[in-house]
């Protein structure tokens, strides 16, 4: 089956935020083939959709914006990571134990018992390890993810199976704990560590794998969707998401950013280039991640100054130069760049050497994602430097308003600068918003609701994180929509105008009159991508 071509259709008596100073006051627009062709009056556009043969489809006042597009995502991990027991929420190590010895009860007896979503604070007074699960999976391998995607936690089962006997020696800043005695604990920090014991994980058939990736698609468009950045890509995922469309099973609008590893050599670089024209209808794959640092929760976040337990000083790469050395190769191939940077420190280098690649006529504007903490210093750089910050203050939902989450104790009073939302917009940087999916949610209406309220939504006396680093309610938005489209070089799309891409998300309210505790469950109507209903509730 290859992808249907889309046709046509109306929309009438609806509340257009088209992201345009034009069309002020119009209520319908028209479809044809992929792209809006007319925007005006109820009676103007159901009588250019009736004379063409399209359906009209009556709106009810809903509200239409842009397409939704988050601008950091994994969804094929997430289809992948997601297959266990979601452990987060849960704050203790009894209410773990309980929570995997009932997942593992569902599963045979020769079946790796998989969890995801695992978060720190509940391993203070025992430290990580992975034998505190043994008698809960009946001495199974048992492998989880914390909610970071960071780190992640084995026992011995599942270190055995692995073949990880000892802890070898990483090029970056991975690491498989040990006890004092040199005794693995089973903690895995960062992906080289973690993805020792994950790719030893029994595989899904190919047919499971992509059906996974379709209905995760799905699952995102329920949610307004309409399209987002792969920022872990690898040929595997191209490959499903190319197979996705010839079936006419794509229902998303991608950018696939291949993950670079430090150990990537210059024959990897150079493969990575010469895939990077792969493209269809829907996706196209000519970005690229690295990562110049880690986490604050590890310590292996890079900061200007160490956190309060020391760490903090290294950045992931043991020579810097490489990184510019790569990063360079990428940018004279007219690739985007995307750098994660949680410390400060780390965002500050990596301006540096954004700042030192030289113009020309494919060059591409780069992103810089996370930026969690930011010194003064480091929003002095970012002015005029023509980076686009990819944040998501949804992160915050692990703080805690005493500042005794282990995020905010590392960083002790620099915790006050966490997601500078605002100041970093304030600079005249472009601001992108996005998930992060699955280290949180992936529902656009919760990080926005995040970006507004620096809160948790909806829970009366939440903390408020930084109140002064609010975003509006259309700017948050645009964050969304417009924003994401412009940093990529699309005039096209986030806006809604003749000539557009018809990616559209129609929402039962306004998402940007609605109060940001509204809007985490404002309901979503209908989802379009390509001038095709993915997801229709009306």
């Amino acid at each position: 089956m290859t992808l249907p071509t889309p046709t046509g259709f109306a929309l009438i008596d609806a509340h257009l935020i088209t992201n345009t100073p034009h069309h002020a006051g119009a209520t319908a627009l028209l479809v044809e083939h992929g792209r809006i062709t007319a925007v005006g009056d109820d009676t103007e556009i159901e009588a250019l959709a009736l004379a063409a043969g399209y359906p009209v489809r009556n709106a009810g006042g809903a509200t239409v914006t842009p397409g939704l597009f988050d601008s950091h995502t994994h969804p094929h991990w997430a289809a992948d990571v997601t297959r266990g027991v979601d452990l987060g929420g849960l704050g203790t190590v009894a209410d773990l134990q309980a929570a995997v010895a009932a997942y593992a009860a569902t599963l045979p007896d020769d079946a790796w018992v998989l969890g995801w979503n695992l978060e720190f604070e509940p391993f203070e007074a025992t430290g990580v390890r992975g034998d505190l699960f043994d008698d809960a999976v009946a001495g199974r391998p048992f492998a989880a993810m914390f909610y970071d995607l960071h780190s992640g936690l084995a026992n011995a089962a599942a270190l055995t199976a692995a073949g990880v006997t000892a802890a070898p020696v990483f090029e970056d800043m991975s690491e498989v704990v040990v006890d004092a005695s040199g005794a693995l604990t089973g903690e895995l920090r960062e992906p080289s560590a973690y993805q020792l014991v994950f790719n030893a994980v029994p595989a899904r058939s190919h047919e499971a794998e992509r059906d996974a990736l379709r209905d995760m698609f799905r699952t995102l468009a329920a949610a307004g969707l309409t399209g987002g950045a792969i920022m872990d890509g690898k040929p595997r995922t191209v490959d499903l998401i190319e197979e996705l469309e010839q079936r006419g099973e794509l229902d998303h609008r991608l950018v696939v950013h291949h993950w670079h590893a430090v150990t990537d050599d210059d024959a990897a670089v150079a493969r990575v280039i010469a895939a990077k024209d792969r493209r269809g209808r829907l996706w196209e794959s000519d970005g690229i991640k690295l990562f110049s640092d880690g986490v604050i929760d590890t310590g292996t976040a890079w900061l200007h100054q160490p956190d309060t337990c020391g760490d903090g000083v290294h950045a992931f790469w043991p020579d810097w130069n490489r990184y510019r050395e790569v990063v360079r190769a990428y940018h004279d191939a007219g690739m985007i760049i995307a750098t994660h940077a949680v410390g400060d420190f780390a965002v500050n280098r990596v301006l540096d050497a954004y700042a030192e690649l030289p113009a020309h006529a494919a060059a591409r504007v780069h992103s810089i994602e996370h930026l969690e903490v930011l010194a003064d210093e480091d929003l002095e750089k970012l002015t005029g430097s023509g980076v686009t910050a990819s944040m998501q203050p949804l992160h915050m939902q692990w703080r805690e308003g005493d500042d005794s989450d282990n995020w905010a104790v590392r960083l002790g009073e620099r915790a006050a600068t966490g997601y500078r939302v605002r100041d970093v917009l304030n600079t005249g940087t472009r601001v992108t918003l996005g998930s992060d999916w699955p280290v949180a949610h992936y529902d656009p209406r919760i990080g926005m609701a995040w970006a507004r309220g620096r809160s948790t939504p909806g829970v009366a006396g939440a903390p408020v994180f930084e109140p002064d680093q609010r975003l509006t309610g259309e700017e948050a938005l645009l964050a969304y929509t417009l924003w994401p489209a412009l940093a990529r070089g699309h005039e096209d799309r986030g806006i809604i105008a003749p000539g557009a891409l018809a990616d559209l998300t129609l929402w039962s309210g306004d998402p940007v009159a609605a109060s940001a505790d509204e809007l985490a469950t404002l309901p979503i109507a209908a989802t379009v991508v390509d001038g095709r209903f993915v997801y229709d509730a009306f």
